[in-house]
């Protein structure tokens, strides 16, 4: 029953966001920057920094509310480092957001996902980036499985494992094995595509292309996605023109408080949280970003299509460097 709940709320929430464009629709929020582990495409952590406090996370879910959006996402660094992430999700839930996290597993027991399932957490992302552990990954099925095990005997949220090619990954043939395991164990499975270190959309390898397009065949045999025009574009390293609705439908408010059109363009615009209002909500709807054409953040092209064919963009942002971070593929899958 848990899942056909959370698939009604979620329709909801879709057909609000398509009613009205004066909010967002989906937020990233950082409760904590430090991560536990170091992978070495990552530019999104540290190893020293300390948890934001309770009561100032409550504060942001509740402003992220009071603006109308619709989906609220936990990252980091690694969220489950948080001591009192338990009750942010309950504030989440309480608020009546999607409440979604993406997390490297590794603190996964049979207790904390019963904790989370308490707390109401509705999805949970994991990257799973080799088969065995290497210089560049400790993220790997090796390693994870076990945990994977373990979610899909006690998680009562929807659970998407989400497998890399690119970016330096030494075996892509790993991405088929990764999501064939997502599959079998009930899970849904997706393909990220990881740029380099310098924020350049390079195109995938003969090899990766294949493997590219293997994935996307068979995700087409189940369902298709809108946003096919971004993943062949970034699998082949072209361009793509589009409205980006970050600063608006998007929003990712870091650590301090403040925030930025996604994880790859923090420091635009900038702004505390507290005191984002409407009116900066439509600025950010009607300007264009100059980094759009090159963007890789797959979030943020799902939001946007609410409002592909809607107000041509007439503010033109200053110069930003291209997105470099990773798109995902929507695979098969069940909740």
């Amino acid at each position: 029953m848990s899942a056909i709940s959370r698939r009604m709320r979620e329709l909801k929430l879709i057909a609000y966001g398509a009613a009205d464009r004066d909010h967002p629709i989906m937020a990233h929020i950082i409760p904590i920057r430090r991560c536990n582990l170091a992978c070495t495409y990552c530019n999104e952590y540290d190893n020293y920094s300390k948890p934001v406090p309770v009561d100032v996370m409550i504060g942001r879910i509740n402003k992220l509310a009071d603006l109308g959006t619709t989906i609220i996402t936990l990252s980091g660094g690694e969220p489950l480092l948080h001591p009192e992430l338990d009750d942010i999700i309950a504030q989440m839930r309480k608020r009546g957001v999607l409440a979604c996290m993406i997390t490297n597993g590794y603190l996964l027991m049979p207790d904390r996902i019963e904790r989370l399932n308490r707390a109401g957490l509705d999805h949970m992302q994991i990257s799973i980036d080799n088969v065995m552990p290497d210089d560049v990954s400790k993220k790997s099925l090796k390693v994870l499985d076990k945990k994977l095990q373990m979610l899909a005997e006690h998680a009562d949220f929807h659970v998407n494992i989400n497998s890399v090619i690119g970016g330096g990954i030494r075996n892509p043939e790993d991405a088929l094995v990764v999501s064939k395991r997502a599959i079998d164990l009930g899970f849904s499975s997706t393909l990220g595509i990881i740029h380099d270190g310098d924020g350049q959309l390079r195109p995938l390898g003969p090899r990766e292309q294949e493997i590219y397009r293997e994935f996307s065949q068979g995700k087409k045999r189940h369902f298709a996605r809108l946003h096919d025009i971004f993943q062949d574009a970034i699998a082949e390293g072209r361009s793509t023109e589009w409205r980006c609705r970050a600063g608006a439908r998007y929003v990712y408010v870091c650590e301090d408080g403040l925030v930025h059109y996604c994880s790859q363009q923090r420091g635009y615009p900038a702004k505390p949280l507290e005191e984002y209002s409407i009116e900066d909500i439509r600025r950010e709807y009607l300007t264009e970003k100059s980094c759009a054409p090159y963007c890789t953040i797959s979030c943020v092209h799902y939001v946007s299509y609410f409002d592909f064919f809607r107000a041509p963009q007439t503010i033109k942002s200053g110069p930003m460097e291209p997105a470099s971070h990773l798109v995902q593929i929507q695979g098969a899958g069940r909740d």
